[in-house]
């Protein structure tokens, strides 16, 4: 009993997802004795849904959050894990499959109504009693109502997308990673390296704006516009990888931060989306457009000014022509943008 407080206890005093995630696989594995626990994403993308890890633990070893060694790739098809495809299908609270060795896996989906976008997945060499389930089941519930709690504070209620408030916090990471990371990924002590970093490798910046917005608004009306957003963030999502951030920053505008990639890549994630939206079928508007500019993230500039460079390459791609995608650096070698003066707080053109 000690044990399952002092986990509960644990649980509840995050304020931050990765933690809450690292919290509630540690007190699963230790109250359950599983041999191997993860937090699973289940994620819709093009209408078919797809399983990624998102952080795990083994017996005997520290949790961790889990990478895929193909940033790119959303998962594993549902239809990988039939027994957990039939459970979301029937709505049901969890699903059990014996392996061919004889071990137990018991996967327990987060539903937040009729939606599970996160799914607790338990490895075990025998069944579970029910009495075992019962407490698992519990533990369940505080993470599912914590979760959502994070979630209210985190999130813009139209889109469902990240919000401004979560976006410094977010971005300092990322400075973080860049500032640790120049050539290469620093692990702890005797921690396997699971990738390898190229040294073109870095985090970059995105700001996204809806061409003619407000045109949308005076011609069909809010609710339409507001369903535009909606599905721009719908795009976005399924347009970026698992590991990058969406953010909605108010109003028509939307902010992106991508994780650990190329300029080269950079670009065409950018300009896929891009694409994704320009080819799409907006109900009742018809065709919609977005113009983008982004920028590589540097350890040590403040928020403000890397949001300032990203917004006058996006302030260049809506004046010369829109839809499209502007690179700030790009842009300034090329004599298309002149900086004047810079310092921690603004930048001026």
């Amino acid at each position: 009993m000690d044990s399952l407080l002092k986990h509960m206890v644990d649980m509840t005093g995050h304020r931050d997802h990765t933690m809450l995630d690292i919290s509630v696989i540690s007190a699963v594995q230790e109250l359950a004795r599983a041999s191997q626990t993860r937090v699973l994403t289940l994620a819709q993308v093009r209408g078919q849904t797809f399983v990624r890890a998102r952080a795990s633990i083994e017996s005997g070893r520290p949790a961790r959050m889990d990478e895929s060694p193909d940033p790119a790739s959303p998962g594993e098809p549902l239809s990988n894990y039939p027994a957990l495809a039939r459970c979301i299908a029937r709505h049901e609270l969890n699903a059990d499959m014996e392996d061919a060795e004889g071990r137990h896996t018991l996967w327990l989906p987060i539903w937040l109504g009729d939606k599970a976008s996160t799914c607790l997945e338990i490895v075990h060499p025998t069944p579970y009693t029910s009495e075992t389930i019962h407490i698992i089941g519990g533990i369940v519930s505080v993470y599912r109502n914590f979760q959502n709690l994070l979630d209210y504070s985190e999130r813009d209620s139209l889109t469902g997308l990240l919000n401004r408030k979560t976006f410094d916090d977010q971005l300092a990471k990322m400075q973080q990673a860049s500032h640790a990371e120049p050539d290469g990924l620093t692990l702890p002590p005797g921690e396997p390296e699971r990738r390898h970093h190229c040294e073109a490798e870095r985090q970059w910046l995105a700001v996204v704006d809806v061409d003619h917005f407000k045109h949308v608004n005076d011609r069909f009306g809010h609710l339409y516009g507001d369903e535009v957003l909606i599905l721009i963030a719908n795009l976005l999502q399924s347009s970026f990888r698992a590991q990058d951030r969406v953010f909605r920053f108010g109003g028509e505008e939307f902010v992106v931060l991508l994780r650990s990639t190329t300029l080269d890549n950079a670009r065409r994630i950018i300009d896929r989306f891009r694409m994704n939206v320009e080819q799409h079928d907006f109900p009742q508007v018809g065709k919609v457009t977005v113009s983008v500019g982004f920028v590589s993230i540097s350890s040590y500039e403040a928020p403000v000014v890397v949001l300032g460079r990203a917004d006058q390459a996006l302030y260049y791609a809506k004046s010369h022509g829109r839809n499209m995608s502007c690179h700030y650096d790009e842009l300034v070698s090329g004599g298309l943008l002149h900086a004047i003066e810079s310092n921690d707080t603004a930048e001026f053109f």
